[in-house]
């Protein structure tokens, strides 16, 4: 259950509307690393946590944060549009607010669409997309893509708070920086006691029995002359475990070697084929219709039913 309350986190009043700046304000709210982005990745990733307690908890507190930020961010997007489109080049725009709009930089859609509010979009008008948020259910692997998300978040912030002057604006953006500064931390730290609790030792490795011991431990360089051998992430010891770092020139691994070869395509597909490799098998793609479907069904009753 969530509460809200009228008061924001943070003070968000500009000294003047900005029409021009709202329409950049406008990728940090629905952008692909916009407060929109981090709100939905946090909250799915709380309300999927398998741990109850501490790790729930702090998701869950950083991604209600984020609504708040959305909340913030809005509220400011409607302040700089008050009154807008107000300027103009030519007496026909003065009776034409969407041709207004256009002429004094505004985002045609905070005219139109909303009537001068805020967007679920990024600042070229691209709707936010679900598939921006990373919740996959691990909270190492979704703590390092968090970490990831509050840095662009964070850069994009400070590129956004060049371009204007606007003093309130800018003392918003200072608080939104500070955020996303220790964000970042909690995450990291999050990693650390992921470590300390033995839930991880720090780098993504299930089913680690079943890997390439070899290709876990050996940089591939493809590129002639590459100096990338010099870095620690190609000499010393790997980061878990005792293993040596090897570094070799990239190339076919193995002694049997594969080469990318394919096969005669499915004719129910309609490729472009010489026929040299004989016809295709049906059975996929296209190859359904032609009873591929029917065998799926089939093995599906047959492992339901057993030998029955």
């Amino acid at each position: 259950m969530y509460r809200h309350s009228s008061e924001l986190q943070f003070d968000v009043h500009p000294d003047k509307p900005d029409a021009l700046f709202a329409a950049k304000l406008q990728e940090l709210v629905g952008g692909q690393f916009g407060e929109m982005t981090v709100m939905m990745q946090y909250l799915w990733q709380g309300w999927n946590c398998r741990i109850p307690g501490k790790y729930k908890d702090m998701i869950l507190d950083i991604g209600t944060e984020e609504i708040g930020h959305v909340e913030m961010l809005t509220t400011m997007m409607a302040r700089l549009l008050e009154g807008a489109p107000s300027e103009t080049v030519a007496e026909a725009a003065a009776s034409n607010p969407a041709l207004a709009a256009v002429l004094g930089g505004q985002n045609v859609q905070h005219a139109i669409v909303t009537g001068g509010g805020a967007m679920p979009t990024n600042s070229q008008g691209v709707p936010w997309n679900g598939g921006y948020i990373v919740a996959s259910g691990n909270l190492l692997a979704d703590f390092r893509s968090n970490v990831h998300a509050e840095a662009q978040s964070r850069l994009q912030t400070a590129r956004v708070f060049q371009m204007t002057d606007d003093p309130g604006v800018k003392e918003t953006l200072r608080f939104n920086l500070a955020r996303d500064t220790f964000h970042q931390q909690q995450w990291l730290l999050g990693i650390e006691q992921l470590i300390e609790d033995g839930y991880t030792d720090g780098i993504e490795d299930s089913l680690k029995e079943e890997e390439n011991h070899e290709a876990a431990r050996t940089y591939y360089s493809f590129h002639e002359g590459s100096t990338a051998g010099e870095g620690r992430w190609a000499q010393g010891t790997t980061l878990i475990g005792d293993d040596e770092i090897r570094f070799e020139q990239g190339g076919p691994v193995g002694e049997k070697l594969d080469v990318a070869d394919l096969p005669a395509p499915d004719p129910l597909l309609f490729a472009t084929y010489d026929g040299s490799k004989g016809p295709g098998t049906p059975g996929s793609g296209g190859g359904l219709y032609g009873g591929g479907g029917e065998g799926l069904v089939q093995k599906a009753k047959d492992a339901l039913t057993g030998d029955e």
